[in-house]
């Protein structure tokens, strides 16, 4: 029998993030800015709100494309807050195109949003060695630094500890539990 690290056994669809996406690297730009965007949604709700409307959001914000949502205004912000299922913060829904240009800035600059973020690691994957849910920070100084030059870059709802779980969501950081089947 094998374990999972204890948070995601809340249900179904934890499990299934879980064993299928947290901590696996992710190198498809499409999937990153999609990250971007939940983890920006997620400010002040827990992350299972998030995954239980992520479908509604795809829908709703033209499958997480960076080049249509750049292109998102006031008008389009008010559709969104008619829409069912997703996440109606207005300055989150206002955050949705200024990510968009950010992500797009840093994929012009960098050659892709992949090789920014992993620049910050020298290409080398983060391998946490915890044994308890309680080790696992909030957020670290590698999180406060990738939060400030994101920021900066014009990234919006993306503080150190949003950030954080970013990097651990895309598997710059592995942070599976020592006794965790998906231990790197």
């Amino acid at each position: 029998m094998f374990r999972r690290c204890e948070w995601c056994e809340k249900d179904d669809l934890y499990r299934a993030y879980h064993d299928n996406e947290w901590g696996v690297i992710t190198r498809d730009e499409r999937a990153l800015f999609e990250y971007i965007v939940l983890e920006a949604m997620q400010a002040g709700l827990s992350w299972h709100i998030v995954l239980k409307k992520r479908e509604a959001m795809r829908v709703a914000f033209d499958g997480f494309c960076p080049e249509i949502l750049a292109l998102y205004d006031d008008t389009k912000i008010s559709e969104l807050l008619k829409c069912d299922g997703i996440i109606k913060n207005r300055l989150k829904l206002a955050s949705l195109s200024a990510n968009a240009r950010a992500f797009l800035a840093v994929q012009r600059e960098f050659g892709s949003f992949y090789e920014y973020i992993w620049g910050f690691v020298g290409g080398k994957q983060i391998i946490n060695h915890y044994s308890e849910i309680s080790q696992i920070p909030a957020k670290t100084p590698l999180s406060d630094m990738v939060a400030k030059d994101m920021k900066k870059r014009g990234f919006k709802f993306l503080g150190s500890t949003s950030v954080y779980a970013l990097l651990q969501a895309i598997g710059v950081i592995d942070d599976h539990l020592q006794y965790c089947f998906r231990k790197a």
